[in-house]
């Protein structure tokens, strides 16, 4: 899959994302990178403060970062169909994170 059409599916992962829940995100960037330089089978990655962890001293921090990573999931997938899954899939689950959600409860709800 070209590069570019991975990208789209991340882009329409994001518009799956209820209006409210994504007014509600607050500064955070959506990446996609090759795969991820320690853990080359990791499908995606959050990496910041939890709106439910920040504090009043979070002020003038960079974005928080959400990074979808394309080999890792085409490695991962069969077909397109199971890649358009898989970016939603992923998508949500980082976002979760974001809102402060726990791997544990993920997997409680499916979206492990």
């Amino acid at each position: 899959m070209p590069a570019d059409r991975f990208d789209e599916l991340v882009g329409e992962a994001l518009d799956l994302v209820p209006a409210e829940l994504a007014a509600a995100m607050d500064n955070v960037v959506v990446l996609v990178e090759p795969c991820h330089p320690d853990e080359p089978d990791l499908l995606g990655l959050y990496e910041g403060v939890a709106l439910t962890e920040r504090t009043a001293d979070y002020a003038g921090e960079l974005p928080d970062r959400i990074t979808v990573y394309r080999d890792a999931v085409l490695d991962f997938c069969e077909d397109e169909e199971q890649v358009v899954d898989e970016v939603a899939i992923t998508v949500v689950h980082e976002i979760a994170h974001h809102f402060g959600i726990s791997e544990e409860k993920l997997h409680e709800l499916g979206w492990g």
